[in-house]
């Protein structure tokens, strides 16, 4: 969408119910003072810059092939016996179906999809064909019962045998596979642990005899300097910095979960380290059995057998994730389908206008803070342009060329995006990305609003909720950006398929509103 200076003010949401306790009414100060990372945590952070598969994913991928599998091996059985030629094939497909469904079912209720139970194929072997024989035995009489038909002997057993060998084959396929990843670190829980010492200690422990062993502790940062109650290696494992660098070191790799070994104690020195931390796209998890606390077991999740209390969940992750991004790369495609005839005859007025190239690429914040490059349709003279972004566009802006004014009016310019969301740098709707130099005033974003960088947590957007609710343009005061920061969180923690549809649904009528769009 342009950037244009709202001409209402929409109310946002309550930043108590956007921010945490621990945050909200915090002054700001000092949060964008870069920190370099020490030699030994950049040659870590190297090591996990890229991302690694969720083991959390694997039981749902599996749940999904098996039934594909057993599907597949239901119309193997059907044109094996002759029977697709029939006009009585679709009982069978439709048998095949619910089978499959059934079977799926049945394994989960004998645990047969724990990552322990998909690594080990040949010790759950017997469970699982022990399933699928109970499925195929209950399923067996339904054409008789149901239709008064006996079923075809030799398509029962095509599909028995089939969907055996299926089941059999794809389970010893995934246990090599997941060996062959986590060997590779290509599948494995990314953890930090936050807090050095005895604590820390006792924690690295009890991971390390974690069941599904697919735990990778990448490091440990500490605050206090070298001591007898914080050493530089604790357990094996070296201190890697201060929590200062460890935002920097979490914004240069791919971590999963930080988990806080601190005792409850230390309340004034937990809360200050959520302030520094939840702006991560990470998990944080406070160490509850070096607290010797004593919840209700509801209370607890847990990192193999060793209890954990929430603080904070990565936004939009797992499957919500895969869902994300195949809404974006729909939507995107039926945008393109639709728009292509606007988007060339754009080109080419941008082209016979003025000199230069017909697109615009500026560097803004991306996930988790890192830098991409945003394309535009260029709006202004190709010698007069800013791709810092230091100084706004402003009404009657001489930067700005004819054929410019209209496509920021009529935010044309912005549909170069699309292909941003085909390259997975931006999603459809999200808080929407603003270059790394801009600021208001003399003053950054982040010196305005701590909170500014938990925008970061999810991917940007084309369109968002602050700019529906009017929050679009020129950020030339202090207000204007808190705003726009309270709405982006609140459509974090609020994120749901419907919301982004709605954002979509709405966007186009917003846009109608040009006022102030220059």
């Amino acid at each position: 969408m342009t950037e244009a200076s709202p001409s209402r003010k929409a109310e946002p949401s309550p930043a108590a119910a956007i921010v945490p306790d621990a945050v909200a009414g915090h002054p700001p100060g000092g949060a964008s003072t870069p920190v370099e990372l020490n030699t030994l945590a950049r040659q870590v952070a190297e090591q996990f810059r890229h991302q690694a598969y969720p083991p959390t994913m694997i039981p749902g991928m599996t749940r999904i092939g098996e039934f594909l599998l057993l599907a597949g091996a239901g119309a193997v059985a059907t044109m094996a016996a002759g029977l697709e030629t029939q006009s009585s094939w679709h009982g069978p497909t439709l048998l095949c179906v619910s089978a499959a469904l059934l079977a799926i079912f049945c394994l989960q209720l004998a645990d047969a999809y724990q990552r322990p139970a998909l690594r080990a194929a040949m010790r759950t072997l017997p469970r699982v064909l022990g399933a699928w024989t109970l499925v195929c035995a209950l399923t067996a009489p339904v054409p008789y019962l149901l239709l008064g038909e006996a079923p075809s002997v030799r398509w029962l057993a095509i599909w028995f045998c089939t969907g055996l060998v299926a089941l059999a084959a794809g389970r010893f396929l995934l246990s090599a596979a997941i060996g062959r990843w986590a060997r590779k670190g290509l599948m494995e829980r990314r953890v930090v642990i936050v807090g050095g010492g005895e604590p820390a200690k006792t924690l690295i422990r009890a991971l390390e005899t974690e069941p599904e062993g697919d735990i990778r502790i990448c490091g440990i940062f500490d605050d206090r300097k070298s001591s007898g109650r914080s050493p530089d290696v604790v357990a094996g494992y070296p201190k890697l910095g201060t929590f200062a660098e460890l935002v920097e070191f979490g914004r240069a790799t791919r971590i999963d979960m930080l988990i806080i070994a601190l005792p409850l104690s230390a309340e004034e020195r937990i809360m200050q380290l959520l302030r520094k931390l939840w702006v991560l796209p990470v998990d944080i998890r406070l160490a509850a059995h070096a607290n010797n606390l004593r919840f209700r077991p509801r209370n607890y999740s847990h990192l193999g057998d060793v209890r954990m209390l929430d603080i904070f969940d990565k936004p939009i992750a797992d499957w919500d994730s895969v869902a994300k991004r195949t809404f974006d790369i729909v939507f995107t495609i039926v945008a393109l389908c639709l728009l292509w005839p606007v988007m060339i005859g754009a080109a080419i007025a941008v082209k016979l206008s003025s000199a230069g190239p017909v697109f615009f690429k500026q560097k803004r914040h991306g996930f988790n803070n890192q830098e991409i490059d945003v394309f535009k349709f260029r709006s202004m003279y190709t010698d007069r342009s800013d791709p810092t972004a230091k100084r706004a566009v402003t009404r009657g802006d001489p930067r700005v060329t004819p054929v410019g004014r209209v496509l920021r009016k009529t935010s044309i310019d912005e549909l170069p995006q699309l292909f941003n969301v085909l390259r997975g740098e931006l999603s459809l709707v999200g808080p929407r990305p603003h270059a790394v130099a801009a600021q208001t005033a003399d003053l950054t974003y982040v010196d305005i609003v701590e909170s500014y960088f938990a925008r970061h947590r999810v991917k940007p957007g084309v369109t968002g909720w602050a700019q529906i609710n009017g929050w679009r343009g020129e950020i030339d005061s202090d207000d204007k950006i808190r705003f726009r920061t309270a709405h982006d969180l609140y459509y974090i923690e609020n994120w749901s398929l419907w919301f982004d549809l709605k954002i979509l649904f709405l966007t186009p009528f917003r846009l109608l509103n040009t006022e102030n769009a220059y």
